[in-house]
């Protein structure tokens, strides 16, 4: 079957790029208003694009009512952000804050998470989650109703239990959850990865 996305809608288009560009690591971003209100929300448009200079990204649509969504919003407005991994002890925490609250509600308080200050940045860390990447903004990238943000990392908080001997984050450890397509996610633990070291030249 071959699909032509001139043929599609952006909706159609979405649920069909999200069901093919499989499991996508969730950035769960908080970040600060202006106004000193704390929001929390996840994408899984996100992906770490350089090492030099350390750089991730994310894509921030709008809401229904066409205006910017308060992550896109607060980063413009403070130029921070934190970026915090999730897990499946968190992720149903997670899903509530996706749902489009008010711009004054934390989503802190309505999911029952801890935040707490990060090292460098105003945006707050959340606790519950074994990562945290504190960024400062480094480009937004408007492309159609689309903000594409790219971060500059400036610190990361790991949880110790989840290291490997070599100071590397262990990815079994950490079981981190990836997104799918619809309503659906997997967890990356130890059983269901593979180890495949690249081949010698010849």
């Amino acid at each position: 079957m071959e699909i032509d996305l001139k043929n599609l809608d952006a909706k159609q288009i979405y649920k069909l790029m999200t069901s093919i560009i499989v499991p996508r690591p969730i950035a769960w971003v908080s970040t600060i208003s202006k106004d000193g209100v704390y929001n929390l929300a996840p994408f899984s448009y996100f992906a770490g694009i350089s090492s030099d200079p350390p750089l991730l990204l994310i894509s921030v649509g709008r809401k229904d009512t066409k205006e910017k969504k308060d992550t896109w919003q607060n980063i413009e407005e403070t130029g921070e952000f934190v970026v915090n991994m999730v897990t499946k002890e968190i992720l149903e925490k997670m899903n509530i804050t996706a749902l489009p609250f008010d711009r004054e509600i934390d989503e802190f308080e309505k999911a029952g998470l801890t935040p707490v200050p990060s090292s460098v940045v105003r945006a707050p860390r959340v606790k519950e989650a074994p990562v945290n990447i504190e960024c400062k903004s480094f480009e937004i990238i408007q492309i159609g109703k689309m903000g594409i943000i790219l971060g500059e990392i400036l610190k990361v908080h790991v949880k110790e239990d989840i290291l490997n001997e070599k100071g590397y984050v262990d990815t079994t450890k950490l079981q981190i959850i990836g997104r799918l397509g619809g309503a659906n996610y997997c967890i990356i633990t130890e059983e269901n990865t593979i180890e495949l070291k690249r081949p010698d030249k010849r």
